[in-house]
């Protein structure tokens, strides 16, 4: 099973393009993504820049509206996330309780989607979904 475990800093929402963690919350954090790593669980991780840098793409009318951050309606930012590949849901949670998150962090758990899960329609709808999972543009 994968799974998402997505960091969700609380203040990112209106942070300052450029805006970056402590060496000492980078340190910790690097130590357990090491132990995910070394657990064999990590499939793969990242942060993310502060919605500040970002811009969102709306459809409301059929065409697309571009806005530039920051959002100001925004109440949470996504910070990063890791992939994890466990055997359950109570794994993927005890992993997301390891972390060295700050008090202002969050870590929401979200299982992926596998093909398998879809319906035979939608899975015949959905070909070739597979092989540009597994398409790498670096």
């Amino acid at each position: 099973m994968r799974f998402m475990l997505l960091m969700i800093p609380k203040g990112y929402e209106s942070a300052a393009p450029g805006t970056m963690p402590s060496a000492e919350a980078v340190a910790a954090m690097m130590k357990y993504n090491e132990s995910l790593k070394q657990a064999g669980v990590l499939l793969t991780l990242d942060g993310l820049h502060p919605p500040s840098t970002g811009a969102r793409v709306s459809f409301a009318d059929g065409k697309p509206h571009v806005i530039d951050g920051p959002f100001t309606e925004v109440k949470e930012a996504l910070g990063g996330y890791w992939m994890i590949q466990v055997r359950s849901r109570e794994e993927a949670i005890e992993w997301a309780k390891r972390c060295p998150a700050l008090p202002n962090e969050l870590i929401e758990v979200r299982q992926m989607i596998e093909m398998s899960d879809f319906p035979t329609d939608l899975q015949k709808a959905a070909e070739g979904f597979t092989e540009m999972q597994a398409h790498k543009a670096f």
